[in-house]
C-alpha cells in the first residue's frame, strides 16, 4: 500500500480549541536523557529515539505515564500519595528478547526531582520473587542512585542480562526520600509490589506491605534486539490498556499479538501506549492523544507501525449523567478531524497508521450513576466515526474490531459471551478473540 500525501486539515471549533490548549499546556515529553552523574547540577546528554547509542535498542515493553487525576472523575485514582524509604518491585512480560536490558523510569509529571537511591533488574519469579542468579543492578552513568529532574525520564545503563521473548522480567527501585507518586500508569492489571522501610531492590524474596495493580515510575524496558527488529506501537484507551482482563496472566489484545508474532517468526517487538480512559481530544484520565503522540509514539526506536483504537471515550463521557458531565459533545467530524491528524503525523515520520472501529458499547454501565455514558445519540456518532475508519481512504489498514465483538442478534450491543460485565470492557475471552482476528500482514505491511 503506498504511502499517501499529508492533506490540509480544515479544524472544527472543538478541534482547534484541543490543539491551541495542547500547545499551551507544559507538556512533559519523554525525550530520554542519559545521566553523566547523578548530581543534578551535572551535565545531562539529549538522547535520540532514532539513533540509539550503540546497539540495536528497541522498546520491548511499555506503560504510558500520566498525572494524577482530581477527585471529581468517579474512577478513584486508589494509588498512595506519597512513598518513604520503600521498595518497589514491578514485574513486566516483554515483547522481544535480547541480551542486554535498559530500564526507563519516569518523572514526567513530577514537580520535584525524583530520588532514585538503587535500583535492578532480573529474570521475573512468582509472587514478587526473582531468579537470584540473574540478578543485576541498575547504575545511571555507572552510579548506583540518581536524581532525575522534574519532566524528565532516565535511562539506565546497559545491563547484560538474557531474556527471551515473552518472559517476565522485575524491576525494582528504591526511595530514599519521601516522594510524591506523580507519574503513574493507573490501570496496570499486574501486581506492584510494595516494602516496609528499607532497600530490598537486591533481596530474592519480596514481603510487600502493600500492593497494587498501578504501574509507579516504571515507563519503558529497552533490548538490545536483532539489528532487524521493529515494533509496532499499539494507541488506545481501557480497551487496549486491557481493563477487567484477569490481573498477572497478560491477556490484553497485545499481549495475545506479542505472543502470535513470536509464534510467526517475527522480530517485531510490542509497545502498549494505552491509557485508561484516554480521549483524541480531551484530558482527564491521563493526556489527551493529540497532546501526547510525540512523546508516547515517536520518542520509541524503530516504530513502523501505530494501531490506533480511541475515541469512544470522547464520545461517551460527556453529558448528563455520564462521566464528565460538563464537557461539550463531539461531533463524528470532531473525533475524524483528530484522526487525520494523528495521521498525518505518523506519515511525516514515514510510519504506517492502522485504524481499529470502535467496539459496540449499547447499555454501558447500566443502572450505574454513569449510565449516560450510552445514549442512542451517541451510538449515531460511533456508527459514523467507523464507517469513516473503514471508508475513509485515512487509515493504512483496518481492523475491523466492531464486527468481531457485536452480538449478531443484538446490532450495538457487545457479546455476551465476550463481555465483563459492564457492556463495554471484553473478558479474557473477548480479548483473545480481537487478537485472534487480527491478520499480521496488516500489522506489519508490505514485505520490504
Amino acid at each position: 500500500m503506498k504511502m499517501r500525501l499529508n492533506r490540509p486539515l480544515v479544524f472544527t471549533d472543538k478541534v482547534s480549541s484541543a490543539l491551541s490548549a495542547a500547545a499551551g499546556r507544559k507538556r512533559r515529553l519523554r525525550h530520554i536523557l542519559i545521566c553523566s552523574t547523578v548530581a543534578v547540577g551535572s551535565a545531562i546528554a539529549g538522547f535520540s529515539a532514532q539513533g540509539a547509542e550503540k546497539g540495536n535498542w528497541i522498546t520491548t515493553w511499555a506503560a504510558t505515564p500520566a498525572p494524577r487525576w482530581s477527585d471529581d472523575l468517579p474512577a478513584p485514582f486508589g494509588v498512595p500519595e506519597v512513598l518513604e524509604n520503600q521498595t518497589i518491585r514491578q514485574v513486566a512480560r516483554i515483547s522481544v528478547g535480547g541480551n542486554s536490558v535498559r530500564v526507563v523510569l519516569s518523572n514526567a509529571f513530577g514537580e520535584k526531582p525524583l530520588t532514585i537511591g538503587a535500583g535492578s533488574v532480573a529474570i521475573a519469579g512468582k509472587g514478587g520473587e526473582i531468579d537470584q542468579k540473574t540478578l543485576k543492578p541498575l547504575t545511571w552513568g555507572g552510579k548506583s542512585s540518581v536524581v532525575v529532574p522534574p519532566g524528565a525520564p532516565i535511562l539506565s545503563d546497559p545491563v547484560a542480562l538474557s531474556a527471551e521473548a515473552l518472559s517476565e522480567i522485575s524491576v525494582s527501585i528504591f526511595l530514599p526520600k519521601k516522594t510524591a507518586l506523580s507519574s503513574v500508569h493507573w490501570d496496570g492489571v499486574q501486581t506492584a509490589y510494595i516494602s516496609g522501610p528499607g532497600n530490598f531492590t537486591s533481596d530474592a524474596a519480596f514481603k510487600a506491605d502493600t500492593t497494587l495493580k498501578s504501574r509507579l515510575f516504571l515507563s519503558d524496558i529497552w533490548v538490545d534486539a536483532a539489528p532487524e527488529s521493529e515494533a509496532i506501537v499499539f494507541f488506545g484507551d481501557s480497551i487496549t490498556d486491557g481493563n477487567c482482563s484477569t490481573p498477572d496472566a497478560n491477556n490484553r489484545w497485545p499481549d495475545h499479538i506479542a505472543k502470535r508474532l513470536q509464534e510467526a517468526n517475527r522480530k517485531v517487538a510490542v509497545v502498549n501506549e494505552a491509557f485508561s480512559g484516554n480521549r483524541v481530544l480531551t484530558d482527564g484520565m491521563g493526556v489527551n492523544a493529540l497532546a501526547r503522540f510525540d512523546s508516547d509514539i515517536l520518542s520509541h526506536p524503530k516504530v513502523a507501525t501505530v494501531v490506533l483504537m480511541m475515541g469512544i471515550n470522547d464520545i461517551g463521557w460527556p453529558g448528563g449523567n455520564a462521566i464528565t458531565p460538563d464537557d461539550k459533545q463531539p461531533t463524528a467530524q470532531d473525533i475524524i478531524t483528530g484522526y487525520k491528524q494523528l495521521i498525518d503525523r505518523a506519515h511525516a515520520r514515514g510510519i504506517r497508521i492502522v485504524g481499529a472501529t470502535l467496539t459496540p458499547f449499547a447499555e454501558t454501565f447500566k443502572g450505574l450513576p454513569t449510565e449516560g455514558y450510552y445514549t442512542a445519540e451517541k451510538e449515531k456518532i460511533r456508527v459514523a466515526v467507523n464507517q469513516w475508519i473503514r471508508t475513509g481512504d485515512g487509515f493504512d489498514g483496518v481492523i475491523d474490531f466492531d464486527k468481531v465483538m457485536e452480538d449478531p442478534a443484538k446490532p450495538g450491543y457487545l457479546r455476551d459471551d465476550y463481555d465483563c460485565g459492564d457492556n463495554l470492557h471484553p473478558n479474557d475471552a473477548g480479548y483473545k478473540a480481537m487478537a485472534d482476528a487480527v491478520d499480521l500482514e496488516i500489522l506489519l505491511g508490505p514485505a520490504k
